[in-house]
């Protein structure tokens, strides 16, 4: 390519934290431990380029389950762009997950780029984020989740439609970060709820954020930000999910940015009303 040495390979763990890295470079706000976790989901399902021996370009596609990837970190060093090294790498990625139904969140103007590949457009994700007005602490029934946990997680969002695929390895990882806190609301020795936030480069973000109703959310919430005072919150909500959108509203946050949630494949049948909080970006 132009001369260019150009060689595509999976990324190791420390390729993962890199390709964090530029994700927070890009503005993305990723959280501090998420590279541990995102590499434990499928250490094989992140791929780099490398121009001349050095690392160009990063993606994701990352396996859940059978029949189920998502797409993310999908990044180039800016002084390469418009070269061509993006389209190799992303045709390498969905090579990697043929067969399966792919989902991702992009930037809104590059949907229609993103169209050309097969993607269609399910939603838009919110990112709404601020410091929350919130005076209560959380309600009862609130018990922290743990990675012992992750396994009933697991089953919980399946039966309830929260994720299309298990994901057992990743919830177990995400359960365990240093910076993380989360909870799980117990109903007649079941979980109804859970929730999970995370210490980013900027404030909290939380994700996932699963509840039966917004009363059940926002107690969810309030018990997941206490000690974050004065500190800023994230919450990407589906904009389908108008208790949603009401309850971070409600909480004095903002819009701040905002995802094409968009799938290649059969669109997955997730009950989006229960979904207050997706888990990230970058993961699905």
């Amino acid at each position: 390519m132009g001369g260019m040495d150009v060689d595509i390979r999976p990324l190791d763990a420390a390729g993962v934290a890199t390709a964090v890295e530029w994700a927070r470079l890009e503005g993305w706000n990723p959280g501090l431990e998420d590279a541990a976790a995102f590499h434990a989901a499928d250490p094989g399902g992140y791929l780099g380029l490398y121009v001349d021996g050095e690392l160009a370009a990063t993606i994701s596609a990352v396996r859940h389950g059978e029949d189920f990837a998502f797409v993310g970190f999908y990044i180039c060093r800016p002084e390469l762009r418009g070269k061509g090294l993006g389209l190799k790498l992303w045709n390498a990625a969905l090579a990697g997950v043929e067969g399966r139904t792919v989902g991702l969140d992009g930037v809104v103007d590059q949907q229609h780029n993103y169209a050309k590949s097969g993607f269609v457009l399910a939603h838009r994700n919110i990112r709404y984020g601020g410091k929350p007005a919130l005076a209560e602490s959380g309600g009862k029934g609130l018990k922290p989740l743990v990675p012992a946990d992750a396994a009933r997680l697991t089953h919980f969002e399946k039966r309830h439609r929260l994720f299309p695929a298990p994901r057992p390895a990743f919830l177990s990882a995400w359960l365990a970060m240093p910076n993380a806190r989360a909870l799980q609301l117990i109903e007649n020795d079941e979980p109804a709820g859970c929730g999970v936030i995370r210490r980013c480069h900027a404030g909290h973000k939380i994700g996932p954020l699963f509840a039966p109703s917004g009363e059940a959310a926002r107690s969810l919430l309030a018990g997941l930000i206490e000690g974050c005072e004065g500190d800023e919150v994230f919450l990407d909500v589906p904009e389908t999910n108008p208790a949603a959108v009401a309850l971070a509203r409600d909480l004095g946050l903002a819009p701040v940015f905002e995802t094409a949630r968009m799938y290649k494949g059969v669109t997955p049948d997730l009950d989006l009303s229960k979904v207050f909080g997706i888990t990230t970006f970058e993961l699905g």
